[in-house]
């Protein structure tokens, strides 16, 4: 009986272990060909994949480039904001 409650909780906890598990890594800098200053009028601050950070104007981070991000950067993950 005990093992059945075993596999109970593990069953419990396979779809948060399998969100986890399975996340996507974000891209480097590198792969992404990132760069710290706009490309033709694009930049970071006008991109829906940017997250600003806490100051305007200072570094924020990216659902796809990994590290920290300036607000005028650009890279080819870009899309523009709606």
């Amino acid at each position: 009986m005990i093992w059945l409650k075993n596999v109970a909780a593990g069953l419990a906890a396979a779809p948060w272990l399998a969100r986890s598990a399975f996340a996507q890594a974000k891209a480097s800098k590198e792969a992404m060909k990132y760069q710290d200053q706009p490309k033709d009028g694009q930049r970071c601050d006008t991109c829906t994949q940017f997250d600003p950070g806490a100051k305007p104007g200072a570094q924020g981070t990216c659902k796809v480039v990994d590290g920290p991000i300036s607000p005028s950067g650009w890279c080819i993950a870009y899309v523009k904001k709606s």
